[in-house]
């Protein structure tokens, strides 16, 4: 028994002496370069809208990223929405970015994963910078948010890989030109591709003036859905026909543009969109044909702490005015510092298909960490 003691008190005495010497366990060199981050977004929003009123706080979005370098050419990005309900993909904590991007060169970049559709200027912006309580109707309608398509809930984002890059420098070494072109699987986050039929999806902007990019943007592809109509259908042949409403599954082409302009500079911001789709919605009875468009400016009353903000923001469902839903908007944000900000908002918003009109006022506190 006296020996068992002594062997197992000699060899702690070494394993003690072996951590002395080597005080800390070595990790591979690329997880130095590792960065968490994340952020959060607290929303109150009541309107007056007939027989629909609301009053209401809410977690608008909650999100955890990890990113980094493998080596000095690749970057990479984790991200994850942790708010929504847990019973339905949709609405779920979830995966929205997984993605690596070789970086090599300014001119010629490779991302593969999922991350945002290279697709109008507004897309891939950051919520809180983007300046409004929400992305513009036109945006997410028609660029993977709630789209039009009846796709599900994707933030914007789809599985592909693409190209990208800047070049043409001017005597300051500022670029003048950008392009970006990506394959996509077309069904948005965390989904394989059903109809084996790719989104194409790509854009170039030219930057005359610092401050100052001038673009355009084109989508191509298909969606395989579910969709319904109403009208009349023929049983076979020999039977007349009768009014209902059938379900279809069927590969449904998207095609879809949109012309963009910004200046952003000295803590002022304008931008300008207009997004126009072709391609079947969820609901056939809806048509193929969809546009929007949305204007704004973001002006500093004390630089880099206090702005006014407005924006006008319309859409149409069935590229009709009789389909237009459009937001008046103004508003102001406070920036606490760079990390805490406070945005309050005030909509008229009108709704021609319904034919009403009511307010809506957004408060919402912003933090990042």
């Amino acid at each position: 028994m006296k020996k068992i003691m002594m062997i197992a008190l000699m060899t702690a005495m070494t394993l003690a002496a072996s951590a002395q010497e080597k005080k800390h366990i070595e990790l591979p060199a690329w997880l130095n370069n590792v960065k968490f981050s994340g952020y959060g977004m607290v929303q109150y929003q009541a309107l007056d809208k007939e027989n629909a009123h609301e009053n209401s706080f809410q977690l608008r979005l909650v999100r955890l990223a990890l990113e980094g370098r493998i080596q000095q050419d690749w970057y990479w990005k984790l991200q994850l929405q942790l708010n929504g309900n847990t019973s339905s993909l949709n609405a779920s904590p979830r995966i929205v970015d997984a993605f690596a991007e070789w970086q090599k060169y300014e001119f010629f970049k490779v991302k593969a994963g999922q991350y945002k559709r290279p697709f109008t200027f507004e897309n891939p912006m950051h919520p809180i910078t983007q300046g409004f309580m929400s992305y513009s109707q036109p945006v997410s309608k028609l660029a993977g948010f709630s789209d039009r398509t009846g796709e599900q809930s994707s933030n914007g984002r789809d599985i592909g890989v693409q190209i990208q890059g800047d070049f043409l420098k001017d005597n300051s070494g500022r670029n003048l030109l950008h392009y970006q072109v990506g394959v996509f699987n077309g069904e948005g986050i965390n989904q394989k591709d059903k109809d084996n039929k790719k989104d194409i999806i790509g854009g170039v902007w030219v930057m005359p003036i610092k401050g100052l990019r001038i673009g355009a943007f084109g989508w191509t592809g298909t969606r395989y859905m579910t969709t319904t109509q109403t009208g009349y259908f023929p049983h076979d042949g020999f039977e007349p026909q009768s009014t209902g409403t059938i379900t279809m599954t069927e590969s449904v082409r998207k095609n879809r543009y949109a012309l963009s302009a910004e200046y952003s500079l000295n803590d002022w911001t304008a931008r300008a969109e207009y997004i126009h789709s072709q391609g079947f919605a969820a609901n056939k009875d809806k048509g193929d044909k969809a546009d929007g468009w949305y204007a704004l400016c973001i002006a500093p009353v004390i630089k880099n702490k206090l702005h006014a903000k407005a924006r006008y923001d319309c859409y149409r469902d069935q590229k009709t005015w009789g389909s237009s839903k459009t937001y008046y908007e103004v508003g102001a944000d406070y920036l606490f510092n760079k990390n805490l900000q406070l945005n309050v908002e005030y909509a008229r918003v009108n709704e021609r298909a319904t034919h009403q009109s009511y307010n809506l006022v957004d408060v919402e506190l912003d933090f990042r960490f």
